[in-house]
């Protein structure tokens, strides 16, 4: 079943990246997505795909958080519930309708250890282990949003942590129930040399606008 949501999201990526890239109009790429059918799907814990090796961790969105830092640019990911439930098309188009850009985008499946590193900071809680296996449960789609405030906004879309605290109107406020289930995670400031050192480097497996490689990063072009 995992498998299944996977090639779909993936079909969803390359729809919502080429919708977008072509500067449709407001809600096409969200509308590309919705073509990918994933509603009905049961969502499942099972692992698809993991990586002991490390291999999922390294495809992880961070090569593109490598980015030279700029608050005109963030990173955006739709937890596996969130692609487990089938709301690609919904979230994207929240982000859209503000005006954001979708300039590249992923659909990767991170491994257990990448997770315990993702949530580094959490790792004294009761809760880690569990957090981990979520996050690792299957597929996530990662993506990278620009526009003028769009860390700054793109935290007020998504809504606080616990989506019994969101307000109304916020994707968690709207879409999420608990809070080790809230569908959605985003960037609260450019780090990049931190994500460059402790994930590495993969950008040639994104799917992006017309970009270069210069001197370890990639640049996204308009």
């Amino acid at each position: 079943m995992n498998s299944q949501i996977c090639r779909s999201a993936s079909r969803a990526a390359k729809s919502l990246l080429s919708a977008s890239s072509k500067q449709t109009s407001r809600g096409r790429a969200a509308a590309a997505a919705a073509t990918v059918s994933l509603r009905g799907v049961v969502p499942s814990l099972a692992s698809y795909g993991r990586s002991e090796s490390g291999n999922a961790s390294r495809a992880w969105i961070s090569g593109v958080l490598a980015l030279p830092a700029a608050d005109g640019r963030t990173f955006i990911a739709i937890k596996p519930d969130g692609v487990q439930r089938g709301l690609i098309s919904e979230i994207v188009s929240r982000f859209e309708r503000k005006g954001f850009k979708l300039v590249a985008i992923k659909v990767v499946i991170p491994s257990k250890e990448f997770a315990k590193k993702h949530y580094h900071d959490l790792s004294e809680r009761p809760f880690f282990n569990g957090l981990c296996d979520f996050l690792s449960s299957g597929p996530v789609l990662a993506m990278v949003w620009e526009g003028e405030g769009v860390i700054r906004y793109g935290r007020k879309l998504i809504g606080a942590t616990d989506p019994q605290k969101s307000e109304p109107g916020t994707i968690r406020g709207d879409l999420a129930v608990v809070v080790g289930r809230n569908i959605i995670h985003g960037s609260d400031g450019p780090r990049p040399q931190r994500m460059k050192s402790t994930y590495g480097l993969n950008q040639r497996s994104w799917l992006s606008t017309p970009a270069t490689l210069r001197s370890g990063y990639m640049v996204i072009t308009k």
